[in-house]
């Protein structure tokens, strides 16, 4: 995106006054995704902006023994990052899901095609809510911006996978705020903040820069983490603490950057999409 030196002094006074929506200083990324260490995948999102806010494209590919997984999500956000439509396709172990996501008054809709049936599953509605399909690194950028926005309150995430007799969920999200790490980017010395999300209990310790942006996410999956192109994090020599007067939520104990978070069963691999 090209801005005259004027645009771009507007925009970061705006960014510093908290004005204007976090997802301007994020507008693209190269993510790979690993297990134990090990590259099993890819992923990439891309943010553009509109005359009502954003435009957000993730594609996401893992391949590795027993798991065949890709997704591609477009999105429609507003200037507050509010959801105004998703549409994702996905296709896991041959099998193909799509999924669209749209409000309606005071729901979320999700019509649900997969195994040659379709069905809709109607969940709340809450202002600050993220879509969140496994390894999507856009979900994560835009909870970042919520989590900046909304003071880490009230947030909420969409997760499109077979819950029950329902086609999706909708969790509440709480995020706890650490001590700052250290990284480099591109070989480049970068200050690294840390936080951990409770997704529906289970817990995904997020890296960002200075701009709120993804770096890095140590996912609840047993092994799995999300990691920007270039990006080195430095752990540090005992596991972060809450910054002084900072108080994670209930039963969100502090997690060392270089371990999967802790969670009451871990899983082998990712569940599916709203498998049937």
């Amino acid at each position: 995106m090209k801005l005259t030196m004027h645009k771009f002094a507007v925009t970061s006074l705006a960014v510093l006054l908290g004005l204007f929506p976090l997802h301007a200083m994020a507008q693209s990324g190269s993510f790979t995704i690993a297990q134990h260490g090990k590259a099993v995948g890819t992923a990439t999102v891309t943010f553009r902006a509109t005359a009502k806010g954003y435009d957000t494209s993730s594609v996401v590919q893992v391949t590795m023994k027993g798991l065949n997984y890709s997704i591609s999500k477009t999105e429609q956000l507003s200037s507050t990052n509010r959801l105004l439509h998703v549409q994702l396709s996905a296709t896991v172990n041959n099998s193909a899901v799509n999924v669209t996501a749209v409000p309606d008054a005071a729901q979320f809709v999700l019509n649900v095609s997969a195994n040659g049936r379709s069905s809709t599953t109607r969940l709340a509605s809450h202002p600050a809510t993220v879509f969140l399909p496994d390894f999507d690194p856009g979900a994560f950028d835009t909870l970042l911006a919520l989590a900046t926005t909304q003071n880490s309150r009230d947030l909420w995430a969409i997760l499109p996978k077979k819950s029950g007799t329902q086609d999706g969920t909708i969790v509440p999200v709480q995020v706890a705020t650490y001590m700052d790490e250290k990284g480099t980017m591109d070989g480049q010395p970068i200050a690294v903040h840390h936080l951990v999300a409770t997704i529906g209990g289970a817990k995904s310790d997020l890296f960002s820069g200075p701009n709120h942006q993804l770096l890095q996410a140590e996912l609840p999956q047993q092994g799995f983490a999300l990691v920007r192109k270039g990006f080195v994090l430095t752990p540090p020599a005992k596991a972060g603490a809450p910054p002084a007067g900072a108080r994670p939520p209930a039963g969100a104990a502090p997690q060392g950057p270089a371990q999967a978070p802790a969670q009451p069963q871990p899983q082998a691999q990712p569940q599916a999409p709203v498998q049937q």
